[in-house]
This record gives structure tokens, sequence and C-alpha cells, in this order.
């Protein structure tokens, strides 16, 4: 996979056939185990081409299955390839996918360089570097089935190399890594971690006047390739630098086996040195003295952008404030312009939006600076050369090119001229520091510059409580953007707070009427975004529309699957350096994204029927991010899928919302069936529900392993809602469904839990049998995962069977099978039934050193329920230990917290959950132990997860 598609039998290549049949042992591969429905596999390998029969695909099956398994008597059944159902599935272990192999070595890796020893984790990394042959999927470049794995192999190949260089420098081979580093950052000059390595490299050999070249390089080139500034790590490393910061010194000589600092902690966050500005030269009496206009309103924060944009106008001789309209670029620009003293005379405005007519912009700047006579660049900068001014332009962007070209000229022959523009994109002259005005915060400035407005606009107004509570709500719908929040101050005259905000979905029709002494474009919001709209090309009006359905951030590769165009990289940076698309500071790879009034302004321009397509690209992407993460959430890239599904889970929202509008009930039960580990870890119990039913709903008659799938999705989260009986009905069906499927994947994952499910709902099932019947169930599955969960079961039934030592012996074996395979979920949870048998034993101090190493497991993942069932058992075994104070805290806690996100152990766990917080509350008198739960119900589940660490450790 990670090249050309290429199989091996003991260490000799397999013949796999033409590109097609190639292609269906990729979509099988890809699947990782899952059943693929014939038809879906058709669709894949033949999209844009007229379907093939279905007895050409299964030729290709059969070759395949000839190829794999050259082996296999005639007739004989498959164990590599086999058919499920209405489909196909590939059951290979993964150790023998090069893919997976190296997704595991490079979070091995990861973690080694994150723990401080770099010379297991650059071996690791090397390991998992040298799998690679090519391009991941090579043979399939431009497939549509294969885009999204081939996307996240990439993504993670370039992450592991650029961790095995950082290995090498945290090895002290800075001069060794300095190559492959420049090599590196000329492939991918867009990610930021590869400068910064490199930097940090030059730096620590001895090369500093080649750091500092490498910051000035990626600088510019962010800046004309997106239009941003550097992020955050390295701006604190330019400062560390420029600095010589000794912290960034190398470290003492070591080994490899000795402990290494990561480069990420080698930055520290220091204060960009300012260069002192030009002594200002003496003001000839009759010098002209400026034009800025007098503000009529107060200014409403703005202070840090001030003095931001102050000092690069100390360092830089043109700087350029860009954002989207109505972000204030105009009045910062003006405030910091008359906070300066360095202009002998000015400074002075130059007003651009009014004008039309490119070949006057020479005449118009010098009418404006008192040279009514130039009527060209070079008239100008004959007179300019000898002055000392700060020369402001304002709304630069319909006329880029021509202001681009004379502002150059301007700089390049007027020694004293600094030029301080507003634009909605960058000029693009050699030398311009460009700052990205952002939005106020809804909470505080933006809060604060809606009541100064409105209580102009209506002296008498006075907001009561739920007023005020309301603004910031308000202001956030509103982006933070100053011209929307001004505007819909200026409603108060007609207008209850209560009412605008209700009316923002209508947004373009109620933030109108501005002061008439503004330009036309700056008295309704929609004027604002029209301006900007007019300037795109075709192509890039085209990708704003489109990008208007992603309901939060998106990265690259998701534009461009979502967007429909190819490339999508030109007219997507031209949409972030013309300020309607926004860039996500400090990500990597880099996320973009739509403030809400831009989106809500791109969506209603789209083409219903350009609409309706789009949204259903935008369905197809999120459902292969979906299940590409589903095949891996219970391994050991769980905590960053995580992760990223979290991130992403705006856009689950909209595609469901999506396909039930347009009546694809099918597609909604898929993405809850892909869906349901990260809702069921994560604790979107609600949510996922509330999702499936209505899924349920609209698709009566969907196929039975989409049924099922999205069935065990109701039978976890039921469970998790302290619903056992909903539970157990929803496994059962699960499995039922999956048996018509001819599903064994599904059919084990029912199986497994029935047992539990049973056992807690009171249903009487042969308990012992089911349990032993699932394990079994699960090991013919081939996933370890999965028989590590069905030992968890069946150790928790020894258990509550009252078999300790049964249970303590099987749930070991659990715990060793989920570590060999990296499933910390189901080791946790094999562990916290462990902790239960201990207290059973009345042992509450081995019950807390088992916590202790089920929360080490934990922190790297944010699993709400499991942190919260953790900390109410763990408050009975302090009861057993004496320290029923603190157990009443924790209790308090966890109730608080399972409340804010519908959870609750006692309801989860009948048989356990009741009889702990019992065991808690008789330990201690009525008062004392409702003063102490009072206690924990204002702590968070940071606070909780804090206060039970330190209890661990002083036990």
């Amino acid at each position: 996979m990670l090249g050309s598609l290429r199989a091996e039998l003991a260490g000799r290549a397999v013949g796999l056939g033409g590109l097609r049949q190639r292609a269906v042992l990729a979509a099988l591969l890809i699947a990782r185990g899952r059943m693929i429905s014939a038809e879906r596999i058709t669709s894949q390998v033949w999209e844009g081409s007229p379907p093939s029969s279905p007895t050409t695909l299964h030729a290709y099956i059969s070759q395949l299955r000839r190829a794999l398994e050259p082996e296999r008597p005639p007739g004989a059944p498959a164990r590599l390839l086999v058919r499920e159902g209405t489909g196909y599935a590939l059951r290979t272990d993964p150790s023998a996918v090069d893919a997976e192999r190296f997704a595991d070595l490079a979070v091995a890796g990861r973690r080694a360089l994150d723990g401080g020893r770099p010379g297991p984790a650059a071996e690791l990394l090397t390991e998992a570097l040298e799998l690679w042959r090519g391009p991941a999927y090579a043979d399939f470049d431009g497939a549509g089935f294969a885009f999204t794995e081939a996307a996240r192999l990439e993504d993670l190949r370039a992450a592991a190399y650029e961790d095995r260089l950082a290995a090498t420098i945290d090895l002290g081979r800075h001069a060794a890594a300095v190559g492959e580093l420049e090599a590196l950052v000329t492939e991918q000059p867009l990610r930021e971690r590869g400068w910064e390595l490199l930097v940090l490299a030059l730096y620590r050999s001895g090369r500093q006047a080649d750091a500092v070249a490498a910051l000035r390089t990626v600088r510019q080139r962010l800046a004309d390739e997106l239009g941003i500034d550097l992020g955050l790590a390295l701006r604190d490393l330019e400062s560390a630098v420029l600095a010589q910061d000794p912290r960034l010194d190398p470290p003492p000589a070591r080994s490899a086996a000795t402990v290494g600092v990561h480069v990420g902690d080698a930055t520290p966050a220091a204060t960009r040195p300012r260069t002192a500005p030009v002594a200002p030269a003496r003001r000839p009496a009759a010098a002209p003295v400026g034009n800025l206009p007098f503000a009529l309103s107060s200014l409403v924060g703005r202070t840090g952008d001030i003095a931001a944009v102050d000092r690069l106008l100390a360092e830089y001789r043109l700087v350029t404030l860009t954002g989207p309209g109505g972000v204030g670029k105009t009045r910062l620009a003006l405030e910091t312009a008359r906070s300066r003293t360095d202009s002998a005379d000015g400074p002075w405005l130059v007003e651009l939006a009014g004008l039309t007519s490119p070949e006057l912009l020479a005449a118009t700047i010098g009418a404006a600076v008192g040279i009514p006579g130039a009527s060209s660049a070079g008239d100008l900068a004959a007179v300019l050369a000898g002055r000392r001014l700060l020369l402001v332009l304002d709304n630069c962007e319909h006329l880029l090119d021509e202001v681009t070209t004379l502002t150059g000229l301007l700089l390049s022959r007027c020694g004293g001229l600094r030029v301080l523009s507003t634009s909605r994109e960058a000029l693009g002259v050699e030398g311009e520091a460009v700052y990205e005005v952002r939005p106020l915060d809804p909470a505080g400035d933006g809060t604060e510059l809606f009541r100064k407005r409105a209580a102009a606009v209506l002296p008498a107004w006075s907001p009561d409580s739920d007023d005020l509570d309301r603004i910031p709500g308000l202001c956030a719908g509103l982006d933070g953007i100053p011209l929307a929040i001004e505007l819909a101050a200026a409603q108060c005259r007609m207008l209850s707070i209560g009412q605008i905000a209700d009316a923002l979905e209508n947004r373009f029709d109620v933030l109108v009427d501005g002061p008439l002494d503004l330009p036309a474009r700056h008295r309704a919001l929609e004027s604002t975004i029209t301006w900007s709209h007019r300037l795109l090309e075709p192509g890039e009006r085209r990708l704003f529309h489109r990008l208007s359905v992603f309901a939060a951030g998106f990265d690259l590769d998701a534009a461009a699957a979502v967007g429909g165009q190819t490339p999508v990289l030109p007219p997507l940076s031209a949409l972030v350096r013309k300020s309607l698309v926004g860039v996500e500071p400090g990500t990597a790879p880099r996320r973009y994204r739509l403030l809400e009034t831009l989106r809500q302004y791109a969506l209603r321009e789209l083409d219903p029927d350009d609409l309706a397509q789009t949204q259903q690209r935008h369905r197809a992407w999120v459902l292969a991010q979906a299940e590409s993460a589903e095949r891996r959430l219970h391994g050991p890239q769980a905590a960053e899928l995580l992760g990223r599904l979290t991130r992403e889970q705006p856009e689950f929202r909209a595609a469901f919302a999506s396909a039930l509008a347009a009546g694809d009930g099918d597609y909604a039960l898929r993405l809850g069936g892909a869906l349901y580990w990260f809702w069921y870890r994560m604790g979107h119990i609600a949510e996922g529900l509330s999702w499936m039913s209505r899924a349920f709903a609209a698709a009566p008659h969907a196929e039975p392993a989409v049924r099922g799938r999205a069935r065990l999705a109701v039978s976890g989260l039921s469970y998790l809602a302290g619903k056992p009986a909903q539970a157990y009905e929803a496994v059962v069906l699960a499995e039922q469904e999956a048996r018509e499927a001819d599903d064994l994947m599904l059919e084990a994952s029912a199986r497994v839990y029935q047992t539990h499910f049973g056992v807690l709902a009171g249903i009487p099932v042969d308990a012992p049998a089911l349990a032993r019947s699932a394990v079994d169930l699960a090991r013919r599955a081939g996933e370890d995962w999965l028989v590590a969960e069905a030992l968890m079961v069946q150790g928790m039934l020894a258990r509550v069977l009252g078999d300790l030592p049964t249970a303590a012996t099987v749930l070991a074996e659990a715990v060793a099978t989920a570590d060999s395979c990296g499933h910390d979920w189901a080791a946790g949870s094999s562990a916290w039934a462990a902790m239960k048998t201990a207290c059973d034993r009345g042992d509450g101090r081995r019950a807390l050193e088992i916590a202790a190493g089920i929360l080490d497991a934990l922190d790297r993942h944010q699993d709400v329920t499991s942190r919260l069932v953790l900390i109410h058992t763990a408050a009975h075994a302090l009861v057993l230990t004496g320290q029923a104070d603190q157990a009443a805290v924790l209790m308090g806690g966890v109730e608080a917290v399972g409340r804010r996100v519908g959870f609750s152990p006692e309801l989860m766990d009948p048989l356990d959950g009741p009889r702990e917080a019992a065991a808690v509350r008789e330990a201690l008198p009525q008062d004392t132990y409702e003063r102490l739960v009072a206690q924990g119900r204002e702590l968070s589940l940071a606070e909780l997860t804090t206060l039970l660490v330190g209890l661990l450790k002083i036990r």
C-alpha cells in the first residue's frame, strides 16, 4: 500500500492481475477487515465508468483468492478473502499490512520522542519510513475510493519524517539534520514544523545567520502563498534566535538512551525585539501637517493591535492590514497613524474605495498629500524623495495590481517614506509585513462595543440582567466583527436584544441603516461583503460558495474533495489572500474557516442544484473520514483519532442534517454506525441516540449489515444512558441482522455485549455459556481488540457470579491481549473491573494502585465516561482506606459532571454503582456528607482528576 500495491508470500511477489483487479484488493484493504457490499466495491472501482456485471467482480475475487491462498484446496472455504452477506471482507493480520505497521511504528516513535527517548524514537521512526516504496496507493492516484486513505497516510508520513529529524536533533546530530531539513522545506514549504526544525538545527550547528535567513524565507513564503504571518511556534523560535537565548544551545552530549529535549520545548515564548525608530527630523515651519480625520466615536479595545502594528512600522517600511470586510482595518490604521511621531509631515490618508479608474491612482495620492500637479508615479517619487512621511492607503483590494506597482516604486525611490495600507489581501511588495486584523473577543471588547454604541443611539437604555447575559452570545453570533456589532447596536432603537439575537438567521435584512456619513458599503453588512465578492474571479467565487457547506474548519484535502475543483490550492489561496477565508493559527496541516457571517452569505448565493451536489460531496467526504477513523479506534492510534473526530464533529452534524433533509436515511445509519465508538468514548450519548432514532425512522428498509452496525451503536449508547433493557434488546437485534448479512465481525461484536447487557437488565440468560461463545466468536473474527473486549466481559461476569479467582485470571488475560494490540480502552476497562474485584476483597489500597495505572492511560484520551466511572469506583476504594471525606468530594463532582454530559455511573452500572455510592454515603454523618458533596459539585472534570491524582500519590 505504501507505493504500488504489492503482495508477497514467503518473500516472493504475488501476481495481483490488472489495475481493476488490484483496485478491488485496495478497496478491501482500505476497509480494514470490514465487509464491503459488492455494489459498493463496484461503484468505487468503476467510478466514472459504466458499471461492471457481478460476474466480473466475482471473477476478480476468485483470481485474488487463488493468488493470496495458493495452497487452499479446491472447494475449501477461503480464510483470507471471505464472502460475508452481500459483500466481501479481507481478513489480514494488521502486522502483515505495511500501512498498519507503519502507523503503529510512527505512533510508538512519537511517544518515545515525547517521552524524552530520542534514540529509540529515531530507530522506530526510521523503521517506519523504510516501509515506504513510493506514494501511498500509487496505482490509484486520483481514484475517489483511495483519496482519503492515501492523504491520511501521506500526512502521517510527513509527520513521522519530521519526528525522525527531531529525534536526530535531540541526539545532538544537528549538522547531519540540516541537509535533509533543507530538502524537506523545499519540497513542503508550507509545513511550519519543518522550518522550526531547520532553524533549530542551523542555530545549534553554529550557523545563527543562516537560521535568521531561514526565518526570513519562511515568513516571505507564507505571506506570498497564504497571506499570513508565521505561526506562534515559529515566532517564539525567531525571538529566541534573535535574543540568542541560552535555552536554544545544544544539550550536553549524550547517548541514544539518555533523555532528550524535544524541539517543541526549546523555543521559549519571548517577545520580538523592537528596532529603534528613526529619530524624527525637525519639521520646517511651512510643512504640511497631515490630513487624518478626527475620530467621531471612541475606540473600544485594539490597544494590543495598535502596539503590534506600531512595532511593525518601526521595522518595516510597508505594513498591510488584512482581514474581512467590517473587521476594523481602517479604524486600526487611523489610530495607529495618529499615535506615531516619526513623520516630519503627515500622516496622510488616501481613501481609494471610491476610485474606479486605475490610471488616476498617482494623481489621487498626489492630491491627498498636497502635490496636486503629480499625475504619474515618477512625479510623485520626485517630490516625496526628500520628505519623511507616513502614507495610509485605505481599501486597496480593488486596485491591487496598480497599488502594488506604485507602492513598490515609491518605496524604492523615497527613503523617508513608510506606507500603512489596508486591503482584504496583501499587496505582495518585497519587504511587506502583513498584519491580520482579527475580530473582537465577543465576551470582552465585542460586548463593550455593543453597549457603548447602543447607549449612543438610546441614551436612556439601561440593560437588565437578561440583556447583559445575551449580549456576549449575540456578539459571538456576529463573529466579533465590529461593523456587524455596531449595526446590530443601532437596531436597539427599534428592537430588543432578544429580538436582534433571534433575527441573526436573517442578519442581512436586519444589519442595515448605518450612519449616513459612512461609505455606502459600510451602511449594511451585506454591502460590505458584496464589495469583496465582486472582486473574485469566477473559479474563486464558485469555491467560496461551495465551502459554505462546511460547518466549521476544513483542511486542503477536504476543500478539494468537497469543492469539486482541481487544483484547489490556487483559488483557496486567493480566498485567503482576499480575507474571505481565514487560516486557523497554529494548525498543521493548515486548517481554514469561513466566519459565520461570510458562510451565510456564500450559502445564500449558492445555486440550489450546486448546493445539493456540494452537500452530497460533503457527505461522501464526511463518511470516508468517519469510516477511516472507525477502523482504527480500537488500536494505538485511538487518542489521535478521537481528537481528530472531535475537531470534525460540526461536519458530522451537518452531514446528518443534510442527509435526513434529503431523505437519505441509509447514509445516516452508515454514518452513525461509523461514529458509534467516538460517541461512546467521548460521552455524546444523547446526541448519538437522537441521530440514530431519526435515521432508523428515515430508513426502515436498510440493508441488514447497515442496520446491524447502527443497532450496535444504539445498544452501546443506551447502556451508557442507564437503560440496560433497551441496550439488550438492540444488541440482540444487531446479532440477528449480522447473521442475516453474514457479517462475522458484527455478529461477534454483538454477541460480546449480549451477556453484559442481559445480566445488567436482569434478563434470564445462560451467561457463562454466552460469554464463552462470545470469546470463541471473537477469536474466529480474527481481531485481537475484540477478543480483549470479550475476555473483559467474561471476567466481569465471573466477578458478578462470585468467582473472584477466575475473574482475576481472565481480566489479566484481557489486559494482556488489549495491551498487545494497543487497545487502551479495553485494557483500562478490564483493569477497572479488577479494581472492583479488589474492593470486593476489601483491598482498597490495591484498587487505588490499579486506578493509578488506568489514569496514566486515560491521560492520552479525552474519554469522559471512562474517567467518571473510574473516579466513582475510586471513591469506594478511598472509603476502604479510611478517606471517606475525599471520597464524598469525588462523588459530588462525578454527579455534577455526569449531569452536564447526560451520564450517570449508577444508572450505567446498576449492579455496582448504587453500592459504591451507598458505601461513601454511609461512611459519614449526613450533614458532613452533604457539605462535602456540595464542594465536589463545584469541580470540573479536570479538577476532579487532579484531586484523584493527588490522593493516589499520597496514599
